[in-house]
């Protein structure tokens, strides 16, 4: 595995380096959300090491604190976790085999599929996929317990603006993307359908019909001129 690892490039790891710190940020507002619901100190930390699904947690952990059945919070968490169902067709060359696949299909998330796409090559998709999914499972159930014992001690902890954190780490990375006039329309359209659908569906769910902007990135460069089609 060590072998694998080394196929990253320095970027490659610094850019998985600042997502997985961005979700260990996150994970420490997660905790001290859930402390200050009332929840004892290992619920965030134990969730987050089980579920290892930021959204689903958050809301799962809201349904609870807003006096909501066990059964409903599953129940919403699970459809939003649905958009797990698209990146196991994604990525299904990189879990591996046996009890690793187990484990591969755990560590996938948003942010590990993401990078294992991105890249060329099955080495280089696994070792991305596998670094970003291990950094992820250290970082979020760690930084929730932070902020489990921390929300003991700071009541109000949106004034802590950890939640910004994340976006504005994801938005450093895509930027460069951008300066790809596909990339851009589909990113665009995908955002403006995400917003168009937020009112009415659940949380999790409009960011995956966002996905369907990728229709823009199919290629339309013009034909050769020195085709001889017509």
């Amino acid at each position: 595995m060590r072998s694998m690892w080394r196929t990253l490039d320095g970027a490659q790891a610094r850019d998985i380096a600042l997502v997985c710190l961005a979700v260990g940020v996150i994970g420490v507002s997660y905790g001290a959300a859930s402390a200050s619901a009332g929840f004892p100190w290992w619920f965030p930390a134990l969730t987050g090491m089980l579920v290892l699904a930021a959204s689903s947690e958050f809301l799962f952990l809201g349904i609870l604190a807003a006096g909501g059945s066990p059964l409903a919070a599953l129940g919403a968490g699970l459809l939003v976790n649905a958009r797990h169902l698209p990146f196991g067709f994604a990525v299904p060359d990189v879990l591996g085999h046996g009890w690793a696949r187990l484990l591969g299909t755990h560590l996938m998330n948003d942010e590990t599929v993401v990078f294992a796409v991105a890249q060329d090559g099955l080495p280089r998709k696994r070792a991305a996929y596998w670094t970003c999914g291990l950094g992820i499972l250290v970082c979020w159930p760690a930084g929730a317990l932070l902020g489990a014992l921390l929300g003991s001690v700071v009541h109000d902890t949106a004034a802590l603006g950890l939640d910004a954190m994340f976006p504005a780490v994801i938005a450093a990375l895509i930027l460069p993307a951008l300066k790809v006039r596909t990339t851009r329309r589909a990113a665009t359209a995908g955002a403006a359908l995400a917003l168009a659908l937020t009112p009415a569906l659940p949380a999790g769910l409009p960011v995956l019909a966002g996905l369907a902007g990728l229709v823009f990135c199919c290629n339309t460069a013009a034909p050769d001129p020195g085709s001889d089609l017509p």
